[in-house]
């Protein structure tokens, strides 16, 4: 049995960042990071008629800061914000694409980074057709997003998981659950 017995707060702002001290079942302490930021959704639109996704490119810090490529492609995705997952979901997807959602299909609830963090990512899978998109997309202007809509056959996306131009672990867990519920897609 585990137990935290006493949680400093280290920052507090878009995340906190935490120490919390941790007992178990032993009696022993120990001290573990903890990151919080709310629970996040991951939505992938495909085009059911013409077996395409919308993806979206744009620059993350982790891997720029790892000193990787920082311009990833990626499934539209962002934090719930306290809004039902299925509601923050269709709002990333209209904010990111353009694309207006009428239904999402859930898809899993995962844990992001179970280590050290308190996110909990809800995945959904959304169809949609040409009529549906209402805008160019691209982001929130005052987020500096910068985010390019890219939209791709589904089969080309397995050959980018493969070459390692899609390397985005949730986009590879929607990507695949796409090919599993819905195979005639490939």
């Amino acid at each position: 049995m585990f137990e935290i017995e006493k949680v400093e707060t280290v920052h507090d702002g878009w995340g906190r960042f935490m120490l919390a001290t941790v007992r178990n079942g032993a009696g022993e302490r120990f001290r573990r990071q903890i990151e919080d930021h709310g629970g996040a959704v991951c939505v992938l639109p495909y085009d059911p008629d013409r077996r395409c996704v919308t993806l979206v490119r744009q620059i993350r810090i982790g891997p720029l800061f790892a000193g990787a490529d920082a311009i990833l492609l990626e499934a539209p995705a962002g934090l719930t914000d306290g809004e039902a997952p299925e509601m923050a979901g269709r709002r990333e997807v209209e904010e990111e694409t353009g694309i207006a959602l009428k239904e999402v299909e859930p898809a899993g609830s995962h844990w992001s980074m179970p280590g050290c963090a308190t996110e909990r990512m809800h995945f959904f899978l959304a169809a949609y057709g040409q009529g549906d998109r209402v805008s160019d997309g691209g982001g929130v202007a005052h987020e500096h997003e910068d985010i390019e809509v890219v939209e791709l056959p589904f089969a080309e996306t397995f050959v980018m998981i493969r070459d390692g131009r899609i390397c985005d672990m949730k986009t590879v867990l929607v990507l695949q659950a796409l090919a599993l519920r819905h195979p005639e897609l490939l």
